[in-house]
């Protein structure tokens, strides 16, 4: 088994990035029985990306916005605010969120290194990809 140091090896990323479909999934699943307005669901599903305007503070700090974004924790304690405190929007926000974030990390997005460009917890993307794979 041949991996990148520091990545997990193929198998490994491919069982992340079904997780991030199932994850998916359930997200879109638990928004229709919930019966969310789908033209929100459309509109806010690619928020969490406005988290790339971290980048416009350095390539460290970037990172951490877009970790903040990109991290499952953070709409799970929206859901349990929303489902606890009786507030049915904010539900649906972190599902919309939830969603996001299994979509990236079916499509191999995942969370960035600080400093490291083109290094996820997936494997490398773009450039670094195109350049690892033709040497």
């Amino acid at each position: 088994m041949t991996a990148t140091p520091g990545f997990p090896p193929k198998s490994i990323a491919l069982q992340l990035r079904i997780e991030g479909l199932f994850a998916l999934a359930a997200a879109v699943t638990a928004y229709w029985f919930r019966g969310g307005n789908w033209w929100m669901f459309a509109i806010l599903l690619f928020a969490p990306d406005l988290a790339f305007f971290g980048y416009a503070a350095g390539e460290k700090w970037g990172a951490r916005v877009y970790n903040f974004a990109h991290t499952y924790a953070h709409p799970a304690i929206l859901a349990a605010i929303g489902w606890f405190g009786g507030v049915p929007l904010l539900v649906e926000l972190s599902l919309i969120w939830g969603a996001h974030i299994g979509m990236d990390r079916a499509l191999g997005y995942g969370l960035k290194y600080p400093g490291l460009t083109g290094q996820t917890h997936l494997g490398l993307m773009g450039k670094a990809r195109k350049l690892a794979n033709a040497g």
